[in-house]
């Protein structure tokens, strides 16, 4: 089956030094954190990693975790790790934490990139010089590195959270709001990590609150 165009290395080549490719996964979910991926490939990509790094959205979980697990073994690569909590999405709004989160995993590289490739179409303050490519997970090896990362580790957090809270089916659904989540929600009420800023999350804490009051 035909993949359509991948990601390669072309920008991070032509800026020259040390340039980070940086995603975040989770500004959907009603629950649990944010999660954000710094990658930088210091010394290039391998052709053979090259040639299965895409956007995570496009890969399945097995070929995710295997991309992460290939990772930490690349020569010269780097990979920060952030993440803002559902206290802080909820305090900050979700745009903002997300910002917070990738600003947290170029701070946890080893050192400052000279340059950031970001996903999106924002540019957070990372204290080097900074370019904002929309679709990046697309296009950038580096982004979309950082978006598997980013994927994989998020994945496994709500995996564990599943075991203690098991009624909303995190661990399929990552916290996003699938009909199942949301007759949990319902039916079992909301935890402390579900984002009470959201809608749906809010409309049940009103319900709750105007139900206990009749």
């Amino acid at each position: 089956m035909e993949r359509g165009a991948m990601p390669d290395f072309t920008r991070e080549q032509q800026l020259g030094g040390r340039v980070a490719g940086v995603d975040e996964v989770g500004r959907g979910p009603l629950a649990g954190p944010v999660v954000a991926a710094a990658v930088v490939f210091a010394a290039g990509v391998p052709a053979d990693l090259a040639a299965v790094i895409d956007d995570s959205k496009k890969l399945k979980p097995a070929v995710r975790e295997a991309i992460a697990a290939r990772l930490p073994t690349v020569p010269g690569i780097e990979i920060g790790l952030g993440a803002a909590s559902t206290a802080e999405i909820d305090f900050l709004n979700i745009h903002h934490a997300a910002h917070l989160a990738m600003q947290r995993a170029v701070a946890r590289l080893p050192r400052l990139p000279d340059h950031v490739l970001v996903d999106g179409n924002k540019k957070p303050d990372f204290g080097c010089r900074t370019d904002a490519v929309v679709g990046g997970d697309r296009l950038s090896l580096s982004i979309a590195a950082a978006s598997i990362v980013a994927k994989v580790v998020r994945d496994r957090i709500m995996a564990r959270l599943d075991t203690r809270w098991p009624a909303y089916g995190w661990e399929k659904n990552a916290g996003y709001g699938t009909a199942a989540h949301r007759l949990a929600l319902t039916t079992t009420g909301i935890t402390p990590h579900h984002r009470k800023t959201f809608g749906t999350v809010r409309r049940q804490i009103e319900h709750f609150y105007t139900e206990g009051r009749a």
